[in-house]
């Protein structure tokens, strides 16, 4: 298969793929039609029946071209599991016939990859690598979760969880980086890594002088369950709470009751989690140490939230009438003291970023928010971004279930954003809570740093909203109301 920075390789491929790419999931450019494709690089990892093929794909939308990793399998006859990922038929324009399709859901070609990073191998511009002291079985079919997500992350058994990182960019991956720290630091709330997969330097036709990270093998965690999914059994079992009797407006003033007292409380884990991402931080400080920020960085911190705000009401006009009161929070921060202390954080924190274990809470995804900058992914921040982060989750949590049913009486959805509001406050502080006594800072001594930072994740989450997932626009959008108001 042909391949390299500049070809284009099979017409016919490149064009099935220009179809195919805006209707996956981990798609970034939705929003925008594709002005160009090509095949960046095209690595043959399996000869024969089926074929495997690692392709990077340049993407040009808006004048700018992005990257994104395609496992492309190749069948002469497509097995009925199969189907629903297929990318096309090939003419074999180029040699190849058969059937192209997401090799990511074949496990007959996702064993391979455990056994080039158990052997260390290098294809091509593909590196693959094993992390020091460890042992990769090479045993294990590789099945994708079925959790939606902007990657893809195979599950090989109950051994191992490798995440393909579909959109790259350049360099190594904070995902990488942060959890290989943190591995060595002997953090107990992070899976351990065994391995993962990168492109030499230069490969993603970016012309970086690092490795692209392209996969990361990690432990898989057996016992646990997504925070997202506890918090929302929490709410649904407070939402199923009888009404009192009574008129309508009554039944709505419910702030009074106690969403404790509903079956599935969360709060006594929402504690365990600000205490299980106060020692992150602790221990991201002391892998990658801590810098005092003056004034000046402050400002420029403003400035930088003012310009996402401006950009995303252009685009978003459901958010121009809260714009005045976000402007306003960022002036506070703008004119703030300097002095206060940056480090490494995780960058894009929420309830779907954690697992719930036997023995306690682990943070995943370290890569930061997939519409930063790589720059911007790496660079220290304060750690009350994270709490914020999380804050705005128990907000999303809290509103999902009402943005999600669209046949709600307006009674009922006003009786059901009183109880949204109690369950989020009665969380928020119960995280804030055990963060602080284990060691972060203090988030009510800083209430209006994490309000700003509040408004800037609520910001960036309409961003993401729109050009991902529209139908989820709402639930940003509801929450910011109560922000703001």
């Amino acid at each position: 298969m042909p391949g390299g920075p500049g070809q284009g390789g099979d017409p016919s491929l490149v064009r099935l793929l220009a179809g195919w790419l805006p209707r996956q999931r981990w798609f970034g450019g939705k929003d925008s039609p594709i002005e160009d494709l090509s095949i960046g690089t095209a690595t043959e990892l399996r000869t024969g029946e089926p074929g495997l093929h690692h392709l990077v794909l340049d993407v040009r939308q808006n004048g700018a071209t992005e990257h994104y990793q395609v496992l492309l399998g190749v069948r002469r006859d497509l097995p009925e599991r199969l189907r629903p990922h297929e990318i096309g038929l090939l003419a074999g324009a180029t040699g190849i016939t058969g059937h192209a399709y997401d090799a990511a859901h074949d496990p007959e070609l996702t064993r391979p990859l455990l056994a080039h990073m158990a052997g260390e191998s290098v294809i091509g511009p593909l590196r693959f690598r094993r992390a020091p002291g460890t042992g990769i079985r090479t045993d294990l079919d590789g099945a994708p979760s079925t959790a939606e997500q902007s990657n893809t992350s195979l599950v090989f058994g109950d051994a191992y969880m490798c995440k393909l990182f579909r959109k790259l960019a350049p360099g190594v991956n904070p995902d990488l980086e942060v959890n290989l720290a943190l591995t060595r630091a002997g953090c107990e709330h992070v899976p351990d890594v065994h391995g993962w997969i990168e492109l030499a330097p230069g490969g993603d036709g970016t012309g970086g002088g690092e490795p692209v990270t392209l996969a990361l093998l990690s432990e898989y965690l057996r016992s646990a369950t997504d925070g997202w999914q506890l918090a929302l059994t929490s709410v649904r079992d407070w939402f199923a709470q009888p009404l009192p009797p009574g008129p309508p407006d009554a039944q709505a003033a419910l702030t009074t009751d106690d969403p404790g007292a509903a079956g599935g409380d969360f709060a006594a884990e929402a504690e365990r989690l600000g205490a299980a991402t106060a020692q992150v931080h602790g221990d991201l400080a002391r892998a990658f140490g801590v810098t005092t920020v003056p004034a000046e960085r402050l400002r420029a911190l403003a400035a930088g939230m003012n310009d996402q705000l401006d950009a995303v009401a252009e685009a978003v006009p459901q958010l121009r009438p809260h714009a005045p009161a976000i402007r306003a929070a960022f002036g506070e921060v703008a004119a703030a003291a300097g002095g206060l202390r940056f480090q490494r954080v995780h960058g894009d924190y929420h309830l779907g970023q954690v697992m719930r274990t036997d023995t306690g809470w682990v943070l995943l995804d370290f890569e930061g928010e997939p519409a930063r900058a790589p720059a911007e992914r790496r660079a220290p921040a304060h750690p009350l971004r994270d709490v914020a982060g999380m804050l705005r989750s128990f907000e999303y949590a809290a509103r999902f279930l009402i943005a999600s049913d669209g046949n709600l009486a307006p009674g009922t959805a006003d009786m059901l954003e009183q109880r949204a509001r109690a369950w989020a406050e009665r969380n928020r502080n119960a995280f804030c809570a055990g963060y602080a006594a284990a060691g972060g800072p203090d988030p009510a001594a800083h209430a209006a740093l994490v309000r700003a930072f509040e408004f800037d994740k609520a910001v960036y989450e309409i961003r993401y909203e729109a050009r991902n997932r529209p139908s989820w626009l709402p639930v940003p959008l509801r929450s910011l109301e109560h922000l703001a108001g």
